[in-house]
């Protein structure tokens, strides 16, 4: 399992998450493309601080909502939402391409990402918007114990997935996340958060809130770079992985 972590969050003045303390022990970072944070100057710093830690990268696009971090459902029609898609990781790829690296993946944020896992016309939607940019990116979805659905709608559009699963995050019985307006949504104590990735190296499961084994196909495992205690957890994680 390789580790990834959403980065290049912070925007103007405002400072969000220690990317340089995080970014030598990570695997992929998801790089903000505007929408839901970061901008012009954050991104470029962000690629290359990827580069000088040979991180691969990925374009992480939201909804269009610094005030709510995009973190807000938002409803729109399938062609303007697919120009929002287009626009994010045409902005990625000019910068990567100004540094002759390039976005190797798409991770969608936030609300988008919860919503796109819970609508399978949205999930569609948004394979459709990758594959008319690059059908050879692949798109990171969160590992669920029944992926076939999203494999068949992903395959008509001859996307491959990456199965994610949330080192920092509870989950519901069903598999999902607890949404963030609960407040158990997020762990915070690094044994807790080392313990279970531990045991999902070891069993291939995780457990939900109500300790029930969920058995999950994990390709890598995210820690939010807005999590206070994301620099402790990658060098853990780190180990635990290797």
């Amino acid at each position: 399992m390789k580790l990834n972590c959403d980065l290049g969050e912070s925007f103007g003045l405002w400072q969000n998450g220690n990317d340089e303390a995080i970014m030598p022990y990570i695997d992929l970072a998801n790089i903000a493309c505007g929408f839901h944070a970061s901008d012009p100057l954050t991104m470029l710093k962000t690629v290359q601080l990827a580069q000088k830690h040979q991180v691969t990268i990925g374009a992480h696009p939201g909804y269009p909502d610094l005030l709510g971090f995009g973190r807000r459902s938002m409803s729109y029609p399938d062609d303007e939402l697919i120009a929002i898609l287009h626009y994010q990781l045409g902005a990625l790829q000019a910068i990567c391409q100004s540094q002759n690296t390039r976005v190797s993946y798409v991770k969608p944020h936030g609300a988008l990402y919860n919503d796109m896992m819970k609508n399978p016309a949205l999930f569609a939607c948004i394979c459709r918007a990758i594959q008319q940019i690059d059908p050879a990116l692949p798109l990171m979805v969160q590992a669920l114990p029944e992926p076939a659905p999203y494999q068949q709608i992903a395959g008509q559009y001859g996307i491959g997935l990456w199965f994610e699963a949330f080192a920092d995050r509870h989950y519901l019985d069903s598999g999902l996340l607890v949404p963030r307006s609960e407040a158990n949504a997020v762990l915070h104590s690094s044994e807790q958060v080392v313990a279970r990735c531990r045991h999902l190296k070891q069993h291939g499961q995780l457990l939900s809130i109500n300790e029930k084994p969920l058995p999950l196909q994990v390709d890598t495992l995210c820690i939010h770079g807005d999590n206070p205690a994301a620099p402790d957890l990658v060098r853990q994680l780190s180990q635990v992985l290797a």
